[in-house]
């Protein structure tokens, strides 16, 4: 799928929240409808049928309940974002964009969480902060295989069993480094202190 067309589909806010409700789990549209009550019935089922229909989610199961077919919904096995090739191609429009819908969905799911009759940001593991890491390339792959190994196993637990839904995003990506000082370089206030001295002399 080229970049286009997968922006195009997926980046839509109620078609981020169907996709980030499905990650990881095997969920029936009244399980949607359940996890997304703010959203319309109809709006729900036609996104839905758009990104069924895009390949961004598949049909997995159907079954018989009360004479009608319910259908049980999941990610495809590759996932739902893009192929290497189409992000190798993606343009910097292109990423800008892609960046906008993922930080406008957080946006969203915060704005979500603050319109509680409650919230505590302790008692709720609420938190959000900045880190800047030094990393060799090395380092770099050794951290997120890291991640990688604690979150994965997580990623396969069902709803249920007082387990509460805990989004988690994180950005990774280059920090501006500070200009080098150049050292060859005249500096007319370090010469300005030493003429001074030499003149005190």
């Amino acid at each position: 799928m080229s970049s286009e067309r997968w922006a195009t589909l997926a980046l839509h806010p109620v078609r981020i929240r169907i996709l980030r409700a499905v990650a990881g789990a095997r969920l029936t549209t009244h399980d949607l409808v359940t996890r997304l009550p703010d959203i319309p019935h109809a709006t729900l089922y036609r996104h839905l049928a758009t990104l069924v229909e895009s390949g961004l989610i598949e049909v997995v199961e159907e079954r018989k309940v009360r004479g009608a077919v319910e259908r049980v919904y999941a990610l495809p096995a590759d996932g739902a974002p893009l192929d290497a090739a189409a992000l190798a191609s993606a343009t910097p429009d292109d990423h800008a964009r892609y960046f906008t819908a993922f930080v406008s969905s957080l946006l969203s799911e915060f704005s979500r969480y603050l319109s509680r009759e409650r919230i505590d940001f302790t008692a709720d593991g609420v938190g959000y902060h900045q880190l800047v890491l030094h990393l060799t390339d090395a380092e770099l792959a050794t951290f997120a295989a890291d991640l990688n190994q604690v979150i994965g196993p997580l990623l396969s637990n069902q709803p249920g069993d007082g387990r509460v839904p805990r989004l988690l995003a994180t950005i990774l990506m280059p920090a501006d480094q500070p200009p080098a000082t150049d050292t060859t370089q005249p500096n007319p206030e370090r010469e300005e202190r030493s003429t001074t001295r030499k003149g005190s002399v």
